[in-house]
């Protein structure tokens, strides 16, 4: 196993250069230009207010920026950044000095357009709260929904596995945003039932000074509601997955033949019929990984709350195209790692799935 882990690693390597190419030219295709933006003037030409800057001001942004090199340079000095290296000084305008390329030992993505904060110190601020919250919804979800689809996959056809069915596409069908906007008008809200939080994670008179448990109550009061809108649409599709997935598994024979040894129920279906439908969910998991960063986008945005999402929202409507790449990146990594994930749950779920060659 760890011969094919490492060779799927390697091969990982290739696939993100060719992810971050791609992703780095379309960002740069995007019209406008920042550097115009930031300082009042308009992505078309032209000031847009009463600004007295002139061009000059505007090249000298664009300059500290580095977008007045070529794309492929820019690219370079980017990616550097990425390798724990320094190309900034690579390139001058009396041509290319290699000698100038140098190991840092730290992470360096650039600075933000929006702020002029480095880069990576933006996102360990945000990232760590937008995975707390997605792991702990990713539990709740299949911690509810996985023995929702088993109950109604062993009882096919009654009432409870119809009204079950009924609620649980109606709660699919319903539009995230739109759940999330209801929720803040009816729950959150002194006109109608002010019971949580509308925004933000902490309350405004929050001090570090406070007893934990009084601290811990506190973001959790502020969570509930926007891991309410987190779970509900992904609880519901997981649990038709898992029922559709032992349907198919408990009509085959080797479940009819563990009924025919006089084993009992519980038994046929979580000792033996359980393990070989987990396949489509360890599929549908890893799909979830890479919708860790971009998944949170709505719900962070509507409840305000400081996440990668809101990051990532903010980044493109201001044309950050340093955290917009940060966020490209760390989402085409999530995605890679997803794959491998897969493929290693696979194995340990189902054993007669192989990694190498199989000997004759």
């Amino acid at each position: 196993m760890w011969q094919y882990i490492i060779k799927r690693t390697l091969l990982f390597l290739p696939t993100l250069f060719l992810i971050t190419v791609i992703s780095f030219a379309v960002s740069r295709l995007a019209p406008g230009d920042p550097a115009a933006t930031k300082v009042g003037q308009g992505g078309e030409g032209g000031f847009t207010g009463n600004s007295s800057l002139n061009d000059r001001q505007v090249q000298l942004i664009r300059e500290q920026w580095h977008l007045d090199k070529p794309v492929w340079q820019q690219y370079v000095i980017w990616t550097s950044g990425i390798l724990l290296c320094d190309a900034t000084k690579v390139f001058t305008k009396a041509g290319t000095d290699w000698s100038a390329f140098r190991f840092t030992g730290t992470p360096d993505l650039g600075r933000s357009f929006i702020d002029n904060r480095p880069v990576w110190d933006k996102l360990t601020d945000r990232l760590p709260i937008t995975l707390i919250m997605n792991f702990l919804a990713i539990v709740i979800a299949y911690g509810i929904a996985v023995p929702i689809g088993i109950k109604s996959a062993s009882r096919p056809g009654t009432r409870s596995d119809r009204v079950t069915s009924l609620f649980l596409f109606a709660l699919y069908s319903l539009p995230v945003f739109w759940t999330a906007t209801l929720a803040l008008t009816f729950l959150a809200n002194p006109d109608f039932l002010s019971i949580f939080p509308s925004s933000g994670l902490r309350s405004p008179g929050f001090s570090t000074g406070w007893p934990w448990w009084k601290r811990a109550g506190d973001y959790v009061w502020h969570l509930i509601l926007p891991m309410m809108i987190y779970v509900y649409a992904d609880f519901a599709f997981i649990s038709r997955q898992m029922r559709s997935s032992m349907l198919e598994v408990i009509r085959q024979d080797f479940v009819r033949t563990a009924r025919a040894k006089g084993l009992s129920e519980n038994k046929v279906i979580y000792r033996h019929a359980f393990r070989n439908a987990l396949i489509p969910l360890i599929t549908l998991l890893t799909a979830i990984v890479p919708t860790l960063i971009g998944g949170s986008v709505i719900i962070e945005t509507i409840f305000s709350i400081p996440g990668m999402g809101q990051l990532s929202f903010q980044a493109i409507n201001a044309k950050d195209y340093p955290v917009i790449m940060a966020v490209f990146t760390m989402t085409a990594v999530l995605t890679l790692v997803g794959m491998l994930l897969a493929d290693i749950l696979y194995s340990v779920a189902d054993p007669r799935i192989s990694y190498g060659k199989k000997s004759a």
